[in-house]
């Protein structure tokens, strides 16, 4: 792969190429598309696009700036322009594509996950894209307004919200609602005993 004119192959010593910091964000990017469409398929193909619009103004990106938040704000907008294009968002309030994706659970984690998703799905979007990039993908506040294009004070709003939501939706009231039921913690303390 040739790199594009005006870049060079050197680099300061210690500093990552452009190449080796957008393959590191990979992964992120995915997990965040993936919360974004909720389909393997149109997020692998978001990633892309996203890659191919980063690679292709990478003279704008300043070195030794948060390349995660840039790609961030450019799979974002993307996504959103690729909707405002199709003139069409699937809502999926009540699951029914979240669940048709799901493995059938085989153990507790993985039930708490689904009935997370489903609850996520359920939140609005700017919620759920600001719970996202702060509570999953460890943005800071500042840094998920500037790639929402928002006021800190409005992040912080909706993921407080988003957040009260959840707590309603999967019927968390305290701690003692984290981890396993009565039941299945006397089982498990049973069989440590023995």
């Amino acid at each position: 792969m040739t790199e594009p004119m005006g870049c060079s192959n050197q680099k300061p010593a210690g500093l990552k190429s452009f190449k080796e910091e957008l393959l590191e964000q990979l992964p992120n990017l995915r997990a965040f598309a993936m919360t974004l469409v909720r389909n393997s398929a149109y997020a692998d193909d978001l990633v892309q696009d996203t890659l191919m619009k980063a690679w292709s103004k990478q003279s704008s990106f300043e070195a030794g700036s948060n390349m995660r938040a840039w790609l961030f704000t450019i799979l974002r907008n993307e996504f959103y322009s690729q909707m405002r294009k199709s003139g069409r968002v699937v809502e999926d309030a009540e699951g029914y594509f979240t669940d048709q994706m799901a493995v059938p659970p085989s153990q507790d984690g993985t039930m708490d996950m689904r009935d997370f998703k489903v609850a996520l799905a359920k939140l609005p979007d700017d919620q759920r894209e600001a719970i996202i990039l702060v509570g999953a993908s460890g943005f800071s506040y500042d840094e998920a307004a500037e790639i929402c294009g928002t006021a800190v004070g409005t992040i912080k709003s909706r993921v407080s919200r988003a957040r009260v939501r959840l707590q309603e939706l999967l019927n968390v009231n305290g701690a003692e609602d984290y981890g396993p039921d009565a039941s299945s913690a006397s089982t498990l303390n049973k069989s440590f005993a023995s």
